[in-house]
């Protein structure tokens, strides 16, 4: 869903059930980031190296846009696939950096959308199968009513912002470290849109489980069951996992990624030095491959 063909994937989530989302989020928005780097790219290097600039140009826009998207939403499932618009730009920002922490950071922030957005469409799952609305203004005071559901939202919610320590942060912090060495420019666009990652997340969190409790649903609340404790838990520890151990899965990248930087090196437009800003040409420097 890279901007601007962004547009089904709202109404694409709220029609769909929890388990049609968390298959969506987990799974099937990464056959697009995944293709380009399995076919598009190593297939076409030319054209690739030819549109990088324009495509990291998207993909910084993608993340901001679909932040201010997600502040304006009144439905929980919608601010979390717009925050998806806003992720995935994150991945695609960093593969057509073409640097080896760009692209590692790119395959790592599918990975971790997928487990931090699925999550979230879990736990937004949970809470209509109790009160079959969605609406934010619905809510207030989940905090006191449900404390362990509040509890592993919270914590979802910071891996979903890129807090240090969870898994969001790797990715993006290795995304921005790639693109900031190809284009400045969209690197500061894209830490923009983590800030406003972190004023939407944060701000549904407070209006859902702050304040005074909604009296529409008194005594309706039950809290985390133990089967959907069994559900979340594993989530939430591979966050938290993937946070302070990531080698184990940038060492499964690193190949890979070097693999496609090799085959855009090789090409004869790759000796372009110049860095992907929306005026230059974009090339491969020659030490981009990590040795």
């Amino acid at each position: 869903p890279m901007f601007p063909l962004h547009t089904w994937l709202p109404d694409a989530h709220v029609e769909a059930p929890t388990a049609g989302s968390v298959i969506l989020a987990g799974v099937l928005l990464k056959m697009g980031s995944y293709g380009f780097l399995r076919f598009a790219i190593p297939f076409f290097p030319d054209a690739a190296i030819a549109l990088a600039g324009p495509m990291m140009a998207l993909s910084a826009i993608g993340i901001v846009f679909g932040s201010f998207m997600s502040i304006v939403q009144t439905d929980i499932k919608k601010v979390i696939a717009y925050s998806s618009v806003g992720h995935l730009g994150f991945v695609m920002l960093g593969i057509f950096s073409f640097t080896v922490e760009g692209m590692q950071g790119g395959v790592a922030q599918m990975v971790n959308h997928g487990i931090s957005t699925g999550a979230l469409f879990l736990l937004v799952g949970v809470i209509y199968e109790r009160t079959h609305t969605r609406g934010v203004k619905d809510f207030g005071g989940l905090a006191t009513v449900m404390p362990k559901y509040a509890v592993i939202f919270l914590v979802v919610t910071l891996a979903s912002i890129g807090l240090p320590g969870l898994n969001g942060f790797i990715g993006e912090f290795l995304v921005l470290l790639g693109t900031f060495q190809r284009s400045p420019l969209w690197a500061v666009v894209g830490a923009i849109g983590v800030v406003l990652g972190a004023v939407y997340m944060l701000t549904l969190y407070r209006n859902v489980f702050f304040g005074e409790p909604n009296p529409r649903w008194k005594g309706m609340l039950p809290d985390l069951s133990g089967s959907e404790l069994v559900q979340l838990m594993p989530l939430v520890l591979l966050a938290a996992w993937i946070g302070v151990q990531p080698g184990p899965l940038l060492a499964l990248t690193e190949g890979p990624v070097n693999h496609v930087i090799d085959a855009l090196s090789a090409r004869p437009t790759a000796s372009l030095e110049a860095p992907l800003d929306p005026a230059a040409r974009p090339g491969i420097p020659s030490g981009a491959r990590r040795p």
